[in-house]
């Protein structure tokens, strides 16, 4: 590691443990099984060491089986964003918003996250009240579906977020149009309890159209993330935060979906996890229910059409606890798209090239080294996806900044559908 790197941690304590937690938290991405791997064998802090001590480049593999190059690449994609990590800094950010973080030690850490194994978060931060992420797992329903919902899905969604709050249960879902700000609205409108999971910073509620409603969820509910403040929701974002609706609930109910809708994953990130599934049925002829009937013909989702069935999967989720520690991957069953206004990428990018393109700022520029903090990589993946980025036209060149394409590019007949 370089001296540059290790002189950014000075105006905060690697040593503490809130900080360590705080710097992973923006150092590695949801689903880096790297770091998810070191710090479950070293804790936070002495994981962190390691990697402060890698000047040399050829420090002995921290932890079994793995290869020892995997964590040289793992030591080269984390430095960049190490030089920027400022815990002090975003820990006042939050707290000037009313909001606070909470860390695997403190009393209110969800407990439930653990079941994640890998896929648990390094910390997560809270705008509301900081117990209700705890309270989830013994009455909260996730319910969730697409964001191009229809009268029918509006009305159900309200139906059952009025009924969970009414029995003492707390709603969970993504803040996302249609379906989610639905259940949110209905659980607020009958004083109960509600909680936002976000895909991006706290900082920057998204989507911006339902800024008015996630502001109100943060004073009489709360609103979470695993990243910290300034962190984009990126597409790959938005899929891995779903495993996080999914845990913190006791159940989840898929209210409308499409075939391939994005939707789906918190249902088989939900499933994995031993938390019981339910899907609305919906007109056999409304594409809107293709992927609710889907999870029904496999049988992996239980049919409900009302309140008392619901919170029938609720109870059953309560007699199987205490909870099956199972690790599960952060992978999607289905593809999926960011929720919201955000614009699509280009079809058939490779991972990385996806990764980078979606570092590049929505308007404006950025130069190389801000890419490679944003997106998470090793500087020399990012300069070979910036090369394929540029020869397919999804990228220009302003001096040594880039952006964008502004030409019209040719959308894909075969892209996946999502909702």
């Amino acid at each position: 590691m370089s001296e540059p790197v290790r002189s950014a941690v000075r105006g905060w304590d690697p040593e503490d443990p809130r900080h360590a937690a705080v710097a992973w938290g923006r150092m590695a991405e949801p689903g880096d099984l790297a770091a998810a791997t070191l710090v479950a064998d070293r804790g936070h802090v002495a994981a962190l060491r390691w990697v402060l001590g890698g000047a040399g480049g050829n420090l002995e593999p921290p932890c079994e089986p793995w290869d020892p190059r995997v964590w040289h690449r793992a030591r080269e994609r984390w430095a960049p964003r190490l030089e920027v990590v400022r815990p002090e800094r975003e820990l006042a950010v939050v707290e000037r918003l009313g909001g606070t973080v909470l860390t695997r030690q403190d009393p209110r850490w969800p407990r439930a996250l653990a079941d994640l194994g890998l896929g648990e978060p390094h910390c997560l931060w809270v705008r509301g009240d900081p117990d209700l992420p705890r309270r989830c797992r013994s009455g909260g329903v996730a319910i969730v579906g697409a964001r191009a919902s229809t009268a029918y899905g509006a009305h159900v969604a309200s139906e059952f977020a009025a009924g969970v709050v009414a029995a003492g249960g707390v709603v969970v879902s993504g803040g996302a149009y249609g379906i989610d700000a639905v259940a949110h609205q209905a659980a607020l409108a009958r004083g109960g309890d509600t909680l936002a999971v976000m895909a991006g910073g706290l900082d920057r509620l998204y989507p911006a159209g339902n800024a008015e409603l996630l502001d109100r969820v943060t004073r009489e509910g709360a609103v979470v993330a695993e990243l910290g403040p300034g962190s984009s929701p990126t597409r790959a974002r938005f899929l891995t935060r779903n495993r996080l609706i999914a845990a913190l609930a006791a159940a989840c109910v898929v209210v409308e979906a499409g075939w391939r809708s994005g939707t789906l994953s918190t249902a088989g990130h939900a499933a994995r996890l031993l938390r019981p599934v339910g899907a609305v049925p919906g007109p056999v002829t409304s594409a809107a229910s293709a992927g609710c009937h889907r999870l029904l013909r496999d049988q992996a989702a239980i049919c409900v059409t009302d309140v008392p069935e619901v919170m029938s999967l609720v109870e059953s989720a309560d007699a199987t606890r205490p909870e099956a520690r199972e690790q599960v991957s952060v992978s999607t069953v289905e593809p999926g798209a960011p929720q919201g206004d955000q614009v699509g990428p280009p079809p058939g990018l490779a991972a990385r090239e996806l990764a980078v393109w979606e570092a590049l700022p929505a308007r404006g520029s950025a130069t190389p080294d801000a890419l490679i903090r944003a997106s998470g990589l090793a500087p020399r993946e990012v300069n070979a996806a910036l090369g394929r980025l540029e020869l397919g036209g999804h990228l220009e060149r302003d001096g040594a900044r880039l952006r964008r394409s502004r030409r019209p590019r040719r959308s894909s007949a075969h892209g996946p559908v999502v909702d």
